[in-house]
């Protein structure tokens, strides 16, 4: 990600139009400036997230084989109730509060049976693993979010989200999604814009133009897969992802969900003499309702509360229905089918799970370590170039500043709103940038009153 390279005289092809190539000619250096100030200081952050994000793509693998004796049981013949099970959970974990139930998808998985506790972290539960065949508890665990990740993945999910450091640590993965795409859309014009001769990939001689080479077309070739990473990571992060929410609540791309709420409410006079149908009935009600595999069930909260169940089906192609059924009667309250989700929420599910390696299940995991592995080795090659400039001082020899003066004033004027309106969408990224231009304008005082530099 860091290009060491200060040449103006590599311009874009003379085939286009002689006023492109004026442009170009002006705002390369300020691009290779950016992208040069950018990889050097940002990139440390972007390696940390790449190589994180590659723990995390292994993790699935690494669950099922910790885990197996919680997750997985023999096949030995009939299931005992699903209301049987719940029960036996409720036994073991008498203080805490029922938050929902994942019934056994397959003979060979186990139910979980999830809890809320006063003592963990938002966010996190406690789940009772039971078998289905004999009500026999195979284990408790803690466990993280809506993917109900075990133990080991919410750990590697923490250290790739906030490097265990808290809401600070944070700032760490939204300061890396704001500049990735920033950093991947400006090596990836400086790579086009390069002569063609100059962007093959060369092997010999050893030396920086060759490093060049692979750093530039292995950039180029990973970028829309870094534009990707950085724009869904976004959506979880704290500042960016603020904006985001936002945006999608005011032009209606939420994800829809049922409605909880009873059409007609159960009197205390009912309620005190209702038999609830139960976690197997709900079930088969959901299961003639068209939902199939994985699902999880919410209890009814109170009287006036339907139970709620959820396909969790994350891979391709995506099952997440839902429905509200009423504990009394079993009648279906409100459905919501993810064929009829806005698009945009639609894109945003996929996306998510994309960048989670869940969507399309390995070959999404091989896609995405892939990726991270050529990430990384760019930012390697990227400091490469910079070191082979022997850097004796500050920063070696980076582009020169003031670029920004021989660009157009209507290219100038653009930039500036351009860049006002990114950098309040994106905080992080208008604030880094801030204070970069700060520290930059700071250096060229301090050199100017100095004298020319060596």
């Amino acid at each position: 990600m860091v290009a060491g390279e200060t040449r103006t005289t590599e311009v874009i092809d003379k085939a286009g139009p002689e006023g492109r190539c004026t442009r170009w000619v002006a705002l390369r250096p300020l691009l290779l400036r950016l992208h040069f100030f950018a990889g050097v200081l940002v990139a440390p952050f972007i390696l940390i997230a790449a190589m994180t994000g590659l723990l995390y793509v292994l993790t699935p693998q690494l669950e099922e084989a910790m885990y197996g004796q919680q997750l997985h049981v023999p096949t030995t013949g009939a299931q005992v109730p699903l209301s049987t099970q719940v029960n036996v959970a409720r036994n073991a974990l008498p203080e805490a509060e029922l938050k929902a139930v994942r019934p056994a998808a397959t003979s060979t998985d186990t139910t979980q049976v999830i809890f809320t506790s006063e003592d963990l972290p938002e966010s996190y539960y406690r789940t009772v693993f039971v078998d289905p065949h004999d009500a026999e508890i195979r284990g408790v665990l803690d466990t993280y979010g809506s993917n109900q990740a075990l133990p080991l993945r919410a750990w590697v999910s923490e250290l790739h989200r906030g490097l265990h450091l808290g809401d600070l640590g944070r700032i760490y993965s939204e300061l890396a999604a704001s500049w990735m795409w920033v950093v991947a859309l400006g090596g990836l014009a400086l790579w086009f814009g390069r002569r063609r001769a100059t962007r093959k990939l060369r092997i010999k001689p050893p030396g920086r133009t060759r490093v060049l080479s692979w750093h530039g077309l292995t950039g180029a070739g990973i970028a829309v897969g870094l534009l990707f990473l950085s724009a869904t990571g976004l959506t979880w992060s704290s500042f960016a992802g603020d904006n985001i929410a936002k945006l999608r609540e005011t032009l209606s791309w939420e994800t829809p969900t049922v409605a909880k709420g009873l059409p007609m409410r159960v009197s205390f006079e009912q309620s005190s003499s209702r038999i609830d149908i139960g976690y197997d009935q709900v079930r088969q009600v959901a299961t003639r309702h068209g939902l199939t595999g994985r699902m999880e069930i919410t209890p009814s909260e109170h009287i006036g509360a339907a139970y709620t169940v959820q396909e969790t089906g994350r891979s391709w192609p995506t099952q997440q229905d839902s429905v509200a059924i009423h504990p009394v009667t079993g009648q279906i309250t409100d459905s919501v089918r993810f064929a009829d989700y806005p698009l945009m929420a639609k894109l945003s599910r996929w996306g998510v799970d994309a960048h989670m390696g869940l969507l399309f299940g390995w070959p999404n995991q091989v896609a995405l370590a892939a990726l991270m592995i050529a990430a990384i080795c760019v930012i390697i090659w990227g400091y490469r170039m910079w070191w082979l400039r022997r850097p004796t001082r500050g920063f070696g020899n980076p582009p020169s500043r003031g670029a920004w003066r021989r660009l157009p004033t209507h290219l100038l004027l653009v930039g500036v709103v351009v860049t006002i309106g990114v950098g309040c969408a994106v905080p992080l990224l208008g604030v880094s940038l801030l204070a970069f231009l700060c520290v930059d304008a700071l250096l060229g005082m301090r050199a100017t009153l100095a004298g020319p530099a060596g």
